[in-house]
């Protein structure tokens, strides 16, 4: 007997009922997002490299599935007279939106608001829950400079949190600005201070002496004062402009009723955000669900004006394992129609035709009977059916 053929590592199948469940997920998801106004577009998997590469996108960058360039010019970049890659998978949909805003400036209306909910990929480690292909659930504000984006962002991201079963979320927030302001304050000048945040970025992960030692050039006592601050900082120590902003920013969100709090060692990894940034925590998870936050001026490497934009990302497969099934039930009947021969099948499937023009909530599903009774009535349970008959019953 052959062998069975696996996915490729660090990649799944999705089995029913899981499907279901996921698209029921995506689209309560995505219908709260359309009561705040965001559009859904769509963006192809795969980016030309160099969009993705020089984008800022931190550590992910060096995770991208390259693809080999084909024919003529792949035996060209062999024999050393072009680039082996061409193309790439987008490792997130924020570097892709940014090249969507470029290329349709022209056709957009502007502020923009967008909702894009696809896979992403990154070459990492496969481990436990985390997978080397995964979705992600975004929603992005282009053209809004003041803090309504983020506030907006933030409320409708703890709406659909709370459309699929999930409330309890609070958001974390900080700004880069001040959090840039207190890396130069301690380290000095630094040019580019993205190897910091990527190793700040793991605290919660390897802890203070991990990180200390991946800052180690940086010098012992300016690292030890930068951790210390990181865990005592307030709110108000920054630009009158920055502190006005997160002010705004937790006022806003306090009024209207959602859990907020400054979180001056939150930093996220990416390069590329230029402003306020945020997570979603929940007490019973020790992750984020969700994170985003300001990265304008990312249109410019495209070609378009530099546009501030700002995004929120639901982590969609950890929201996918706190969801209860039984939150998201049949919308209506669900029924299996069990056929013992052609004739059969084909006088069920136009009855079914009619009932479901009848009754549009309803599931009718017409079968050829299985050799195995039992299994076959198991195996439609699980898939959520709460009738099975027969179809002499169904035609009667």
């Amino acid at each position: 007997m052959a062998q069975k053929a696996q996915p490729a590592r660090g990649m799944r199948d999705v089995v029913p009922p899981l499907g279901e469940l996921r698209r029921q997920v995506a689209n309560r998801v995505l219908d709260v997002y359309a009561r705040y106004g965001f559009e859904v577009i769509e963006t192809p998997a795969l980016e030309d490299i160099g969009v993705l590469i020089g984008s800022q996108g931190g550590d992910n960058e060096k995770l991208v599935f390259k693809v080999l360039q084909r024919g003529a010019k792949l035996e060209e970049a062999i024999a050393g007279q072009g680039e082996l890659a061409d193309l790439g998978l987008r490792f997130d949909l924020t570097v892709p939106l940014a090249r969507f805003v470029a290329n349709h400036f022209n056709e957009l209306p502007m502020p923009f608001k967008v909702a894009h909910v696809a896979p992403v990929w990154r070459a990492e480690r496969p481990q436990k829950g985390r997978y080397r292909e995964f979705v992600q659930c975004d929603i992005d504000m282009v053209g809004e400079a003041g803090p309504a984006a983020e506030i907006e962002l933030c409320c409708a991201t703890l709406d659909a949190l709370r459309a699929v079963g999930i409330p309890g979320c609070s958001v974390h927030l900080n700004d880069r600005r001040l959090l840039r302001a207190a890396v130069e304050r301690h380290l000095g000048a630094v040019a580019d201070p993205t190897p910091v945040y990527i190793a700040l970025d793991k605290l919660d992960k390897i802890g203070p002496a991990k990180v200390a030692e991946e800052l180690s050039d940086y010098g012992a006592a300016g690292v030890e004062a930068l951790l210390s601050w990181l865990q005592t900082a307030d709110m108000t120590e920054g630009p009158d402009e920055v502190v006005a902003g997160l002010e705004s920013t937790v006022g806003a969100l306090r009024s209207a009723g959602y859990p907020v709090e400054f979180d001056p060692a939150l930093v996220r990894g990416m390069g590329y955000y230029t402003g306020q940034i945020f997570e979603v925590a929940h007490p019973d998870v020790g992750y984020s669900l969700a994170g985003g936050g300001r990265y304008d001026g990312m249109t410019a490497r495209f070609g378009a004006p530099p546009l501030p934009m700002c995004g929120f990302s639901i982590g969609f497969e950890r929201i996918c394992d706190l969801v209860d099934p039984a939150l998201f039930g049949a919308a209506g009947r669900k029924v299996a129609v069990l056929c013992n021969d052609q004739a059969e099948q084909l006088a069920c499937l136009s009855r079914a035709a009619s009932l479901r023009q009848a009754e549009p909530a309803a599931t009718f599903n017409v079968l050829r009977r299985a050799r195995n009774a039992r299994k076959q009535h198991g195996d439609l349970s699980h898939l959520g059916y709460t009738e099975i008959i027969e179809a002499v019953t169904f035609l009667a």
